[in-house]
């Protein structure tokens, strides 16, 4: 009897996400990055969200399709994208001028006193809010494996909401969805090698 032929398995390549960090830009004017960085500094133009809940981030790519029926076949013969989504879910534990307008979609302002700055800040909550459009960075990795996500057009999906509790930090819970630049989503960089099986 043949032996049977051994799977081509490598456990190193099982990869975990120990650490990492999301950053963001404006939209407009952003420099994307073109190389997966060092796990450590933000890209160029970039501003760290802070620290992320230990649930870390999801990363989910979506393709919705229609299938495509006939006649002759009681199965499909074909599926019709009908709508693409790469959306990003992540929970700010920072409470920080950068998670703050983010969450809440204003900025922050000195209230001034006499004409002299106070001291005071406010974030005024506009009953017609506009969307604010970002560019968005997400570093992983685990020892010298290093990842990067790049989003260049995103916008602010969905909010959680905020508890305010004696024992527990306040939390940013946000879904951010990303928006078609050019026929792309976004990119994934990494430095592991990809070139053979």
């Amino acid at each position: 009897m043949p032996a049977t032929p051994t799977p081509n398995v490598d456990a190193t390549k099982i990869q975990f996400a120990s650490n990492g960090y999301v950053y963001m830009a404006p939209a407009v004017g952003a420099t994307l990055p073109t190389v997966v960085g060092d796990g450590k500094a933000s890209p160029s133009g970039y501003k760290s969200l802070g620290y992320v809940s230990d649930a870390g981030v999801t990363i989910t790519p979506t393709i919705n399709t229609d299938p495509v029926n006939v006649w002759q076949s009681a199965v499909p013969v074909l599926f019709n994208v009908t709508s693409a989504q790469f959306a990003i879910a992540v929970t700010f534990t920072e409470t920080n001028i950068n998670t703050t307008e983010l969450f809440y979609g204003a900025q922050w302002v000195e209230v001034e006193d006499a004409g002299q700055p106070s001291g005071t800040f406010r974030l005024d909550l506009s009953s017609t809010p506009g969307l604010q459009e970002i560019s968005l960075v997400i570093d992983w990795g685990q020892g010298d494996n290093l990842n990067r996500v790049v989003i260049p057009r995103a916008m602010v999906a969905e909010r959680g909401a905020i508890t305010l509790h004696r024992t527990s930090n306040q939390e940013y819970q946000l879904t951010i969805d990303a928006l078609d630049a050019n026929g792309t989503l976004g990119y994934v960089l990494t430095n592991q090698d990809m070139s053979g099986s």
